[in-house]
């Protein structure tokens, strides 16, 4: 495979390889539909992000997982084994931090509308930081710090104005936005004051995220000035020094086509630069800097293997390739139009000759996991992975057409292992009351 898919392989019997090993023969081992991801890969990625980090950026760093790519216990252990911080999004993702037994001094607790439940429950195991996203979650949050007797750090998310080039759907960094506090309008200085006087809070972090799946080194470079000029103000306007920004991920990686990341090391080294420059200009000292990549984390590491049930040959028209997942296990297609490559297990160095759309099994006509993309010659009962799916697939998969999910299975110098098993029928519906018909005999 080329080397936008460093974990991937072809051996000699002209098979997929991940991470050393046969993907036919997981599939054999584990079924389909699969997903596997290479640990080797995931853990080369946070530590590249880590370090490159520190070498660019001349303060204190620090890389924090964006747990919402991809989520299970084990992931969370391999962070805390590679000396990363994380960031979650809900109550469950804590929850299964917990579970991998992750440092909860470590973690970041985001969202815009988080319960009262999943914040005492966050307050109660201690989390790094809460991000605060508006001020009835201020207020809530110094409440019960009252209550518990605890001084709660705190962060605020901000909209810096900064429209990233993506898909509509996930522009979240732009002032029209249902996250955070808008700086232009006199919002975000106002809920810090708020902040300042609130009981049993202190504020450590200002964050952004200004969308996802973003090539362009230059709106992280404006996001990063008007994060710094607002620190800046605050400090004029308010006597407080804060002494965190976190500038968030959305960092891009190869899909298909015309996609075109940057490295790791290019990626921290824009920021950084971008950061160091913008408190040149103001005058100011730098601050502690926290990325959180997710996507680019587990994204590359991931492939999901399907077997075609059948080939549909429409006369005059396209050729569908009918496979055993889909919307439900990668809902990426149909939610917003995203790309996939794919290829065939066996054969897998030969030329794709084929334009095809792989459908999935769901009884709606917009689940397609690719659509007229480049293929081998394939027929039913061959295996095929979709490539570059460790990212937004499993996380997003759902039970629908109650259909099982698939196992989720880790691949570490060659040897597989299962990290999330496959679920069953019973599994399913294992939830479900029966209650008796009234007036039955």
């Amino acid at each position: 495979m080329d080397n936008k898919r460093s974990c991937l392989g072809v051996n000699d019997q002209n098979r997929l390889t991940i991470g050393g090993a046969d993907v036919a023969e997981l599939a054999k081992a584990f079924g389909t539909p699969c997903y596997i991801m290479d640990e080797n890969k995931i853990r080369s990625n946070l530590r590249e992000f880590a370090c490159s980090l520190k070498r660019h950026y001349p303060e204190k760093s620090r890389i924090a997982y964006a747990s919402k790519a991809f989520s299970c216990a084990h992931i969370y252990s391999i962070c805390d084994q590679e000396g990363v911080c994380a960031d979650v999004a809900s109550g469950g993702e804590l929850y299964t931090a917990m579970k991998g037994r992750f440092p909860a001094n470590n973690i970041y607790f985001h969202g815009n509308n988080k319960t009262s439940t999943e914040l005492r429950y966050a307050i109660n195991l201690g989390v790094r930081c809460i991000v605060a996203d508006h001020a009835d979650e201020i207020r809530q949050i110094s409440a019960i710090g009252k209550e518990l007797g605890k001084t709660l750090n705190i962060g605020l998310r901000l909209k810096p104005g900064v429209e990233a080039h993506t898909h509509e759907f996930i522009q979240t960094g732009k002032t029209d936005s249902k996250f955070g506090a808008d700086i232009a309008s006199g919002e975000a200085l106002a809920l810090v004051k708020e902040i300042l006087e609130a009981e049993n809070v202190k504020l450590t972090t200002v964050h952004c995220h200004i969308g996802s799946q973003i090539f362009e080194a230059e709106p992280f470079g404006l996001a990063a000035m008007i994060m710094m000029k607002f620190m800046a103000q605050v400090k004029e306007e308010l006597g407080y020094k804060i002494p965190e920004l976190n500038l968030g991920g959305g960092f891009g990686i190869y899909y298909s086509g015309d996609d075109s990341p940057k490295e790791i090391a290019d990626i921290t080294k824009a920021i950084s630069h971008f950061v160091i420059k913008a408190g040149n200009e103001l005058h100011m000292p730098l601050p502690e800097l926290v990325l959180e990549p997710g996507r680019s984390i587990v994204g590359p590491a991931g492939i999901t293997v399907y077997k075609i049930g059948a080939v549909k040959n429409i006369p005059g028209g396209k050729t569908y390739l009918s496979v055993d997942g889909g919307m439900g296990d990668n809902i990426r297609h149909a939610l917003y139009g995203a790309t996939y490559e794919a290829t065939l297990l066996e054969g897998a160095s030969n030329e794709r000759t084929e334009i095809v759309s792989i459908a999935g099994r769901y009884c709606e006509s917009g689940d397609f996991i690719c659509r007229d993309i480049l293929l081998q010659p394939a027929k039913a009962g061959d295996l095929l992975a979709v490539l570059d799916t460790g990212a937004y697939n499993y996380s997003m998969a759902s039970h629908y057409n109650r259909v099982p999910k698939p196992p989720v299975v880790m691949v570490s110098n060659g040897n597989p292992f299962v990290v999330v098993r496959k679920e069953s029928w019973e599994d399913v519906a294992k939830f479900d009351n029966v209650i008796a018909t009234r007036g039955r005999s």
